[in-house]
């Protein structure tokens, strides 16, 4: 790259706005153009449905960095903007605006869309999802006085955070989710049992196994749930966490290669001539594990749009960073590093009191961790890493052994 080169960056959340804070750091002096969907500057999400959703946290506090620091940094950030159309070829970039943007390397990081469900009553009031800043504040104003009844429909990550922050807020919380265990697809039943039961002890109406139907209401707002047995839960508030979709219609009009997103190499590349992917949509090839990988994760966003940054510059980049996330739910806090895909039929060791619900929970493949999550244990997260990123073979005994090291396995 020259200093007078143009970088564009589509998309104004964590991994474009830490792409674009990696390249002045990097030292390029050239053009930069971060295109931001929502008016919102840039902001991280967690807190959106943990302290922020709580009432806790200040809405500064979410923010990247302040409205200054772009102005400091010459950076264009255009908000409440979209790309419209991404001419490959010609390098460059339309907006909604109609103006254009030509570029000599281009960041797609446009993040996902949350998912909605097409049933019966899906569009009346009171039937919301959480994914954005708006969301978020929409539903603090609805829960803070803890008087409301909440419906969650499904029981992944974000729905689960949700029924503790209302919980804790004094709301009635009822969940209801189609598979038998909640967050079973991520760790397993055992492991989804310890957060069902928690939520139960904290006053959640849990319902597994269910089918949702229809969404009922009256003079346009929701009033209940229906399971297709025809049991009706009321509700004053009905939140939708089904998951999420990558947004990759622009991808995909320049032609990149999609699977479940946008296949990358482990520089972050697409197959299309400087076209970089970053954060929710890059289903990036990890030279660890020799998979390609896609993660909706905050701390992907955060250190793949860092590396995507150093690879428009031309740096030598091989993006290897361990997979990982975090949960706070009443007083259980966790961190999970580790590759998803390769626990599936894993033995799950622990060590610690799972019972306490103070402990460390380890997924072992043939022979190796995969992944690893500490609950209530603290400062114990690098060494959790290390011992996957090591890949050594480990005897089960010791992995448990609280008095064996990390370090050493």
């Amino acid at each position: 790259m020259t200093e007078t080169s143009s970088i564009v960056i589509v998309g104004g959340g964590l991994a474009g706005a830490t792409a674009a804070k990696t390249l002045r750091d990097e030292g390029f002096a050239g053009d930069v153009h971060l295109i931001a969907a929502e008016g919102h500057h840039p902001y991280i999400r967690p807190p959106l449905s943990k302290d922020f959703l709580a009432g806790t946290a200040e809405r500064s506090s979410v923010f990247v960095e302040s409205p200054e620091w772009y102005r400091e940094r010459e950076i264009d950030l255009r908000l409440a903007t979209t790309v419209t159309e991404l001419d490959a070829g010609a390098q460059r970039v339309r907006l909604d605006s109609g103006a254009s943007i030509g570029y000599d390397a281009l960041l797609l990081a446009t993040g996902s869309t949350a998912r909605r469900l097409t049933i019966p009553g899906a569009e009346l009031q009171g039937v919301r999802t959480l994914r954005t800043l708006d969301d978020s504040e929409a539903l603090h104003r609805e829960l803070a006085n803890g008087d409301r009844r909440l419906v969650l429909i499904g029981s992944g990550w974000i729905g689960m955070e949700v029924a503790a922050t209302a919980r804790t807020l004094g709301n009635e919380v009822t969940i209801l989710e189609r598979d038998p265990v909640p967050l079973a697809n991520a760790l397993g039943d055992e492991l989804g049992t310890v957060f069902a039961e928690m939520h139960v002890e904290h006053g959640v109406e849990l319902r597994t196994s269910v089918v949702v139907t229809e969404i009922t209401g009256s003079d346009g707002r929701a009033t209940g749930v229906r399971l297709d047995t025809g049991e009706l839960f009321a509700a004053d508030l009905v939140l939708v966490g089904v998951g999420a979709i990558p947004n990759l219609d622009l991808a995909r009009s320049a032609g990149a290669a999609i699977g479940s997103g946008v296949l990358t190499d482990a520089a972050l590349r697409t197959d299309v001539a400087n076209v970089y992917a970053a954060g929710d949509i890059a289903e990036a090839f990890h030279p660890l594990v020799d998979l390609r990988l896609r993660s909706e994760h905050w701390a992907n966003a955060l250190h793949g749009g860092a590396a995507a940054a150093r690879s428009m510059l031309g740096r030598d980049v091989s993006y290897d960073d361990i997979p990982y996330f975090y949960t706070d739910q009443y007083d259980l806090g966790m961190e999970y590093s580790g590759f998803g895909p390769l626990t599936v039929g894993a033995e799950v060791v622990y060590r610690g009191d799972r019972k306490a619900r103070e402990f460390i929970s380890f997924w072992v493949a043939d022979g190796r961790v995969v992944a690893g999550m500490n609950v209530n244990v603290w400062d114990v997260n690098e060494a959790v890493q290390g011992v996957i990123r090591r890949g050594n073979r480990v005897d089960p005994a010791r992995l448990a052994d609280e008095r064996v090291p990390l370090e050493e396995l």
